[in-house]
């Protein structure tokens, strides 16, 4: 699988959030708190959800299953004029992305195992300390194996303040 190397501009994002980890992965309790309520978002800029993990800057380098990080349900947004009640806000940076074109269910994570101890080590970038997120399009069914969404991973180049 080889990715599309990509510069993303900002983005504004609005939804809703949890800390977990991936011992206590709790995505189902997320995006059923955020699904019934997501047409309160007037002002979306698509219809793709987003799903969003901030982790912390040693999650990866130190990674043990218990190790907490933010995760996100949420759409774009054109502006933060009318963010429902109850729902939180959140500017994605720019920056520069592999974006990987996955098909497949989203409970199988050997895609991110490939991801990370496969193409990453071997490509010509490191892993970025910014937000990694999937784009749920009108194609992406949870579950499915003929799911199709797209994951964005944070990368530089290599020697680039290694």
């Amino acid at each position: 699988m080889v990715p599309r190397i990509e510069t993303t501009n900002e983005k504004k994002l609005v939804g809703k959030r949890l800390t977990m980890s991936f011992a206590d992965y709790r995505i189902g309790e997320l995006w059923r708190s955020f699904m019934p309520r997501r047409k309160e978002i007037t002002n979306n800029l698509t219809g793709d959800l987003i799903s969003m993990a901030v982790y912390q800057p040693a999650h990866f380098a130190a990674f043990k299953p218990t190790n907490e990080f933010e995760k996100w349900a949420t759409v774009e947004v054109a502006d933060f004029d009318n963010v429902p009640i109850g729902m939180e806000t959140f500017v994605l940076p720019s920056g520069l992305y592999a974006v990987f074109n996955y098909e497949g269910s989203s409970a199988d994570n050997s895609i991110f195992q490939y991801l990370f101890r496969t193409w990453l080590p071997s490509s010509d970038y490191v892993l970025d300390n910014r937000p990694h997120f999937e784009v749920l399009g009108d194609q992406y069914k949870n579950n499915d194996p003929t799911s199709k969404e797209a994951i964005w991973i944070p990368i530089r180049p290599k020697n680039a303040s290694d």
